[in-house]
């Protein structure tokens, strides 16, 4: 099955789908209700009380995701207590002229408040960007396709996209093929790692 790739994102995508599933651990059941993904072009950050060096700032992309989770029987510490989410980007190959490269990157959060509207996110850094699109200014526009999918205790609960259907990333297409060679990156890996703190749920220290 072919997948419809166009030229630009579509921000107004289709509403993301959350799932039910059972914490075997705790024998608790897990809902997750999530939003599409949204863009966001954040320039490299200048810090106060440091020698300044004169540079011009680039743009990097965050790529974010809304998560609000709810356990049943409600635990004491109203926390669940781990959560992975995989990403999958899909950005044009800047080796050929057709094709797209299929990007994934799986963060663990934990200590995650129940209840709550949670941010998760994932960057490609102003050198990716312009790897793959030959510019500077590329930002969100270099970015076809982005997905994920939420587990608790390896078990699916949502998943989202900002266009196509959920689960594009599993569909065989001649014109997606996996790479590495362009890394995704985990907030702790930019230099925005400590701004915005209690917006974002923390990562695994196994993960960083």
């Amino acid at each position: 099955m072919h997948v419809p790739l166009r030229k630009s994102i579509c921000i107004a995508a289709s509403a993301a789908i959350a799932f039910l599933a059972i914490d075997t651990t705790y024998g608790q059941a897990a809902k997750v209700t999530s939003d599409p993904p949204s863009f966001d072009n954040l320039p490299s950050p200048e810090f106060a009380g440091v020698k300044n060096k004169s540079f011009k700032p680039l743009n990097w992309l965050e790529i974010e995701a809304k998560l609000n989770i709810t356990l049943s029987p409600m635990p004491r510490s109203k926390t669940c207590e781990k959560m992975s989410i995989k990403w999958y980007i899909a950005v044009k190959n800047p080796e050929k002229s057709k094709g797209f490269l299929l990007l994934t990157k799986t963060i663990d959060h934990v200590n995650l408040p129940l209840g709550e509207d949670v941010y998760c996110s994932i960057f490609l850094s102003p050198a990716s960007l312009r790897r793959i699109s030959g510019t500077d200014n590329a930002g969100k526009n270099a970015v076809e396709l982005v997905g994920y999918e939420v587990l608790i205790n390896g078990e699916k609960v949502a998943e989202g996209t900002n266009k196509s259907k959920p689960g594009w990333w599993n569909t065989a297409s001649e014109g997606i093929s996996r790479s590495e060679t362009v890394p995704l990156l985990s907030k702790s890996e930019t230099p925005f790692r400590d701004m915005w703190w209690d917006r974002y749920p923390e990562i695994s220290v196994e993960r960083r």
